[in-house]
């Protein structure tokens, strides 16, 4: 194949680029969305389990916190979703997918925040220990590295 005659990308109309793209965006939301729906829901029971009322304020509060981003978190992963439903038919495609794929990237600084603490008060019930700070802070560089930085590097390195 002679250099003109090899293709550099995809052959689609703008529209069918986000059709594509709106496709795709929506089997990760798919995955993001169980995992916060089901942590969130863990969430919500612990307050009415006879350990909340033994837990020190500062548990509370990380309690608290842990929720409310929960909330958020499961609000912004459910969004794309939402958007999609009320813009459908409007012919503004591209610009949903670009919105989507924003509050998708909020909705997973949200669902690490709240894997975070709920990491954070788990380990603090659980072994009252001074390495837990530590622990949390390894697996949100863990998180940081297999959300972020790979995909980041991986971009930077393969696309020009």
């Amino acid at each position: 194949m002679t250099e003109p005659e090899r293709r550099t990308g995809r052959d689609e109309s703008e529209e069918e680029r986000a059709d594509r793209m709106w496709g795709e965006l929506l089997q990760e939301v798919r995955v993001a969305q169980m995992g916060v729906q089901i942590l969130f829901g863990f969430l919500l029971t612990v307050v009415f389990t006879s350990k909340y009322d033994t837990l020190s304020d500062t548990d509370q509060t990380i309690y608290i916190v842990t929720v409310v981003l929960g909330a958020t978190a499961t609000g912004a992963l459910i969004g794309p979703v939402s958007l999609h439903r009320l813009v459908s038919g409007r012919r503004i495609k591209p610009q949903a997918v670009q919105w989507a794929s924003r509050l998708t990237f909020v909705g997973l600084l949200l669902l690490l925040a709240t894997t975070a603490s709920s990491l954070l008060l788990i380990l603090r019930v659980a072994t009252h220990d001074d390495y837990v700070p530590w622990l949390v802070t390894g697996v949100v560089v863990w998180y940081l590295l297999c959300w972020f930085a790979l995909p980041l590097w991986a971009r930077r390195r393969h696309t020009e």
